[in-house]
């Protein structure tokens, strides 16, 4: 499978459902697209429907659903995500997350800038694991 070859490391170090999320929706992708972004970009689409990222690695959501306006599309464009934040949660569920991660200032914080500095966190964790 082409899927479990490329599998991202942030979902290496994630749960099993959501590394069989990822595959499946990507080995699905390459049949209709082909191998590449597109695929890649689909098959995290499908992932950010179940499961966020907090921190360097991906974490089931309490509800099912798309977490950012490019996780509604079935097949994303290239733009601007959420990069696995649930961007549509609530504002206390983005708070409690950043206080996992340690974020300063977060009380103070609108949810828009909570997303950012989640995001933010997100990348020096991942970064950091790698």
């Amino acid at each position: 499978m082409p899927g479990r070859k490329e599998l991202p490391s942030t979902l290496e170090r994630s749960p099993k459902e959501a590394q069989e999320t990822w595959i499946k929706a990507h080995d699905s992708a390459v049949k209709t697209y082909g191998e590449g972004q597109r695929a890649h970009r689909t098959a995290f689409a499908a992932l950010k429907h179940s499961f966020e990222k907090v921190g360097d690695h991906w974490e089931k959501k309490a509800g099912r659903g798309p977490s950012d306006e490019q996780a509604k599309k079935g097949t994303p464009e290239q733009g601007k995500t959420a990069e696995g934040v649930d961007a549509n949660a609530s504002k206390q569920h983005l708070y409690d997350v950043a206080g996992r991660l340690g974020i300063q200032g977060r009380s103070k914080m609108t949810k828009e800038e909570l997303v950012e500095a989640i995001k933010k966190a997100n990348r020096r964790a991942t970064a950091k694991a790698r």
